[in-house]
């Protein structure tokens, strides 16, 4: 594609995930009012997961529109991997908080997944940082990613095998939306290291940025406020007794 497609490829999508996240808020901070006192917090974190974002794709959003205007300042990637160092842990804290587990099994998983998803985006951020443009194993970039990994790995053994035993315990329906969340997380946070690893496949400079942040914000799209509706969808079946 040339330039001015690029351009608006990119552009188009981020206006789409402007429009999400500043929809999202609203409906989720109006939810939230409908809910008990108990089942309130996790949709709290929502919207503030995704008034976050909003913030963020703005600031995206206007570096794209310098750059490719000629500013001399580079597109500023830093923006997306402050979003997600904020964001990413309240997405873990909002999954375990909605279910409301034992308070002690609530508390080792929300202390160690958090930590866990602080590393994973820290460390990714530091290999996003090499411009490498092939694979070479012993590059900055692979070595940060695979470290970065290591620690999508261990929140993912804890969301599928730490709380399974707790989720026998839930309605047969939160069950159901429980396998479809996790589906949703597996499928959208997969596309980061997919997306991290497009500039090394020997792309064109251009076609890997513009592959990459198109895949970055449909993750974004769908990892917060399409995970934030499945979360606040769990909260309502808890606040009707719909928990066993």
């Amino acid at each position: 594609m040339d330039q001015v497609q690029a351009y608006q490829l990119v552009y188009n999508f981020m206006s789409l995930a402007i429009a999400a996240m500043g929809s999202s808020f609203f409906f989720f901070v109006s939810a939230r009012g409908a809910l008990k006192p108990e089942n309130r917090m996790a949709v709290t974190l929502s919207a503030a997961v995704v008034l976050i974002a909003l913030y963020h794709y703005v600031r995206i959003f206007d570096s794209w529109v310098s750059t490719a205007g000629g500013s001399l300042a580079p597109f500023n990637e830093a923006y997306r991997y402050v979003d997600w160092i904020l964001t990413v842990p309240l997405l873990v804290a909002e999954l375990v908080l909605v279910l409301r587990l034992d308070k002690k099994i609530e508390s080792a998983l929300l202390k160690r997944n958090v930590v866990y998803a602080f590393l994973m985006i820290a460390t990714g951020y530091l290999g996003e940082m090499d411009n490498q443009t092939t694979i070479v194993l012993d590059s900055a970039r692979t070595i940060w990613g695979a470290v970065s990994s290591i620690f999508f790995v261990l929140i993912l053994r804890d969301l599928f095998g730490g709380i399974d035993l707790s989720i026998k315990k839930q309605s047969k329906e939160i069950q159901g939306i429980f396998k479809v969340l996790r589906v949703v997380l597996v499928a959208t946070w997969g596309v980061y290291p997919i997306a991290y690893l497009l500039p090394t496949l020997g792309l064109s400079p251009g076609d890997g940025m513009v592959l990459k942040q198109v895949g970055y914000t449909i993750a974004d799209i769908l990892a917060k406020p399409g995970y934030g509706l499945l979360i606040w969808r769990i909260a309502t079946l808890k606040d009707k007794g719909n928990s066993r």
